[in-house]
């Protein structure tokens, strides 16, 4: 039987790549996206999120076997916490019910290699207590105060974090239910192609993100692991913030984490 997945953020980028490959392997794949997906829905809003847990409902029949959750966005804006981490947060939390109806359930979210860059605490540890409001009032200050590019790292830092949290609980592992997340490098996707056009831009994407191994990836790269973390296969992976970043964590923090 053709597994069931629904992919937010599918209209571009590694949702859109994600979603071609897992219909190429015979896969249902329901799209979500502000537009051209099976259903439209703002994330960063509440009626967003409400819109796609009702119809994701109506869509599946009441289960689905994978979720991953691609949504996001990297604006010096606190529109990035709410997508980046409400909004995920939101859709796996919403979806769990169905995956759990669902065979061999499986959920991947997408930090990234920021997430290992600065952050900024306040951001964090508010999105972590999930106090949006606060959350966003960081932001904005961070915004403000000229630190707009912390807000980005912070959304993926937080995430990730969440990811490590949830995935061991009685809700997730105790149901069967893998839950990870990936940290790709730069992938050239719409959301930077501007800055990857420029010599100025590419050097300060390097600087930031190294990446020694074949430099900068393309979103169908990324689409086999998530291929696999959502598959029957994965009967052990759960917790994991896997890094997709062609050695860019190991060149900017060694060995320091072992």
């Amino acid at each position: 039987m053709a597994r069931t997945f629904l992919i937010t953020g599918s209209a571009s980028g590694i949702g859109a790549a994600t979603s071609a490959h897992l219909r190429r392997q015979g896969a249902h794949v329901i799209g979500v996206d502000l537009r051209d997906a099976d259903i439209t829905a703002d994330l960063a809003t509440d009626e967003g999120r409400t819109t796609l847990a009702e119809q994701a409902g109506e869509l599946t029949g009441g289960r689905l076997d994978g979720v991953v959750a691609c949504a996001g966005v990297a604006l010096f804006d606190p529109l990035t916490i709410k997508v980046n981490y409400f909004g995920a947060v939101a859709t796996l939390e919403s979806l769990r019910p169905l995956l759990a109806a669902g065979t061999d359930p499986r959920a991947v979210v997408i930090s990234s290699v920021a997430s290992v860059h600065p952050s900024d605490p306040a951001i964090v540890d508010a999105a972590l207590a999930g106090d949006e409001e606060a959350a966003v009032d960081a932001a904005r200050a961070a915004v403000d105060s000229g630190a707009g590019a912390l807000v980005y790292g912070s959304s993926k830092a937080a995430i990730a974090r969440w990811v490590r949290r949830t995935a061991i609980t009685p809700e997730w592992a105790g149901a069967g239910i893998p839950l990870n997340a990936i940290a790709p490098g730069t992938i050239a996707t719409p959301m930077i192609q501007a800055m990857l056009d420029t010599e100025a831009g590419r050097q300060a994407i390097d600087g930031a993100v190294p990446m020694p191994l074949h430099g900068h990836a393309r979103p169908e790269q990324i689409a086999p692991l998530l291929e696999w973390l959502t598959s029957p296969q994965n009967t052990h992976v759960t917790g994991q913030v896997i890094f997709v970043d062609g050695g860019a964590d190991a060149v900017l923090r060694g060995d320091s984490t072992w």
